[in-house]
Order: C-alpha cells, then structure tokens, then sequence
C-alpha cells in the first residue's frame, strides 16, 4: 500500500490532483470537483488535529468494524461510501484556491510525518496510529481521484 509519508508516493498523488481541471467530472457521486477537492483537505486537517473530531453513537458502535474492513484491507474503496457530515463542502471557494489548499495540507501531512499526526481518535473508527492515519489518506486521495478519473 502506498503512503502519503513516503516522498515517491506523495509526489504521484500531487501529480494526480494536477491532472484534474475545472472541467472535470465525477464518474461517481454527487459532488463536483471544487466541492471533492475541498472535502479532500478536510481529513488532512483531522489527522493534524486541526478539526476536533466528536465520536458518535454509530462510531462507537461499528467504527471498529469498519476500520478492520476499510483500512486494514489493502482493497480500494468501494463507490459511493457515505460521507461524514462534517466533510461535506456545499460551498467551495474556486477550483485553483481549493486544488492549491490541497495540495499545501498534502505536503505538510509528508513534512510532519508520523510524529505530527493527532493523538486524538478519529470520530467514526476511534483510536487511530499514525500508520492508520495515513493508510486512510491515501485510500481516501485514491477513491476520490479515481472518481474524477485521474
């Protein structure tokens, strides 16, 4: 599995996000491109603690199980997962302010490293490493860039 940790794979990330234009359409999924690029930030941001992240009734619940299935298994993810409330982007700024926003919080997720990733659980799979932290970017990157097609 690739990591966002690594510079290599960082980079083919990077190169990904700069292949989307303004144009581009989801082949999936009801968000545009702005909207997918800024909800892309957003668990950058989690990971850093930079959001503070609440867990709810279902994360207690399932989130254990879930993570086990969709971090653990080196599996993309599946089309049309729903989507945390709190990381969905109604109204995003335009599309070279929300790509540039991205690709910063990219960057600085490999700067930091594992040493700058939030002790804090994630609000639906709880207690996290920061090798999990990074797993679930880089599948989360992945899924939404193969959703525009890049």
């Amino acid at each position: 599995m690739e990591s966002l940790f690594n510079q290599n794979a960082n980079q083919k990330i990077i190169d990904r996000i700069n292949a989307l234009t303004t144009g581009s359409k989801p082949q999936w999924g009801k968000m545009n491109v702005e909207q997918m690029l800024a909800h892309c930030r957003m668990p950058l941001t989690a990971a850093h603690g930079d959001v503070k992240m609440k867990r709810g009734l279902i994360g207690i619940l399932f989130g254990g199980i879930a993570k086990k299935q969709l971090i653990t298994e080196n599996k993309p993810f599946k089309q049309n997962l729903p989507t945390d409330k709190n990381f969905i982007v109604a109204d995003p700024e335009n599309f070279e302010k929300e790509k540039q926003q991205l690709l910063e919080r990219i960057q600085l997720f490999y700067q930091k490293g594992p040493d700058g990733i939030t002790k804090q659980a994630h609000s639906f799979f709880g207690k996290m490493t920061p090798q999990e932290w990074d797993k679930l970017q880089w599948k989360h990157l992945d899924h939404h860039l193969r959703q525009f097609g890049v």
